[in-house]
């Protein structure tokens, strides 16, 4: 008999693919709850191939950092699709076999970073506060230790709520759980039952879990309905019009849960372009089109260091050295100072240099004793623009 911990132990291992969560900062996820692309898959049976857009002449140099990263896949994983602006424009683009510009593919814990943005919308609208109580009804009761949590302090992933990212066996961490166990009808009212293990503010503590308290905050600020379709109607035309239309984006693709909140720390599908698009909005600190989204203050508080992790922003990595015993997400040694990035499970990176002008979308396969050599090469990639 197949005994209901073994089938999600058996799940959580395919999706997590053997591979550290917290050594890259990703998390497992949940099969999508409406059609849309399988995880990791091509929409287009295409051969590995260069992208059909007419591209500048590259330096060698530089091409043969970008190739590597298709080449060398015996040290680094396989690469689905590669893509790198300078000043906004493409200058190299390539995709794995089976994969083309048109490919949706999954954004693991890269969507964390959208899911800050969207918040930091609801704050420009002064419909959230940064720094008041969150407004999660399960904390509001008298007493309640929580309710002291500010969505800064969620931002931070530092809100103090008790969680396993990643449990050992893997069946036995929060995130697990959430996404494919008890929690999975309702991840934010599982992440939001949780109780506090330090004071808000006081401990970083990497959580999916986290991410998707915001996403439930968001949804209930954006509908008073509790009906899941109304939730996912309003976030989806929310995303579409603050975001997707003013960028150009137009594969982006949440998923949610039965509850109809998004699944806003792992399940995202867009195309590479797509990705490089909402790099270049951090990049342009909130501007698109020449019109300003999201007040350069956001941009700010985002790009800032957390308090008690300074390789960690607004839900969103730093090149900044990281506490003793924590694994380095970038590769500060190497690094511009105001290099950041948004990363995500299996080696999903959109990597944005202000100071060099240039964003970077790599998204592939990359197993837990693949991953130092990965960094280097998206290093040595960066040093070489």
């Amino acid at each position: 008999m197949i005994t209901k911990k073994a089938m999600l132990a058996s799940a959580a291992l395919v999706m997590l693919g053997g591979w550290s969560l917290t050594q890259a900062a990703g998390q497992g996820s949940i099969a999508p709850a409406s059609p849309s692309p399988k995880f990791g898959a091509s929409l287009d049976d295409v051969p590995a191939a260069e992208a059909s857009q007419a591209l500048p002449a590259l330096d060698p140099a530089i091409r043969a950092k970008a190739d590597a990263l298709f080449d060398d896949d015996s040290q680094v994983g396989e690469t689905r699709a590669l893509y790198v602006l300078r000043d906004g424009e493409p200058i190299y683009e390539r995709y794995g076999e089976g994969f083309g510009p048109d490919s949706k593919l999954i954004s693991w814990s890269m969507a964390k970073s959208i899911t800050a943005v969207l918040t930091g919308f609801l704050v420009a609208d002064g419909q959230l506060s940064l720094d008041g109580p969150a407004p999660v009804a399960a904390w509001e009761r008298s007493g309640d230790p929580r309710g002291a949590i500010a969505l800064r302090d969620l931002l931070h992933m530092a809100s103090g709520l008790e969680h396993v990212e990643v449990g050992d066996p893997v069946w036995k961490g929060d995130t697990v759980t959430m996404l494919f166990g008890e929690g999975a009808q309702d991840m934010g009212g599982f992440a939001e039952a949780k109780p506090a293990a330090a004071q808000p503010g006081e401990v970083f503590n990497y959580s999916s879990a986290t991410s998707v308290i915001l996403s439930d905050i968001i949804a209930d600020t954006l509908t008073p309905s509790q009906n899941p379709e109304a939730r996912r109607e309003a976030m989806r035309e929310f995303i579409h019009g603050r975001l997707m239309e003013p960028l150009g984006i137009t594969s982006l693709t949440p998923e949610f849960d039965a509850k109809g909140t998004m699944i806003g720390g792992s399940i995202m599908h867009a195309t590479a372009r797509d990705y490089a698009k909402f790099g270049e909005f951090l990049r342009n600190r909130g501007v698109a089109g020449g019109q300003r989204l999201l007040p350069e203050t956001w941009m700010r508080f985002m790009l800032t260091p957390s308090a008690n992790d300074p390789g960690y922003g607004g839900h969103i990595w730093l090149n900044r050295r990281r506490p003793p015993g924590a694994d380095e997400a970038l590769w500060p040694d190497r690094g511009p100072n105001d290099l950041f990035a948004c990363i995500g499970h299996q080696g999903q990176y959109i990597i944005v240099s202000p100071s060099q002008r240039v964003t970077v979308v790599r998204l592939g396969i990359t197993t837990d004793d693949e991953f130092p050599a990965l960094r280097r090469h998206l290093a040595d990639l960066i040093a070489a623009l």
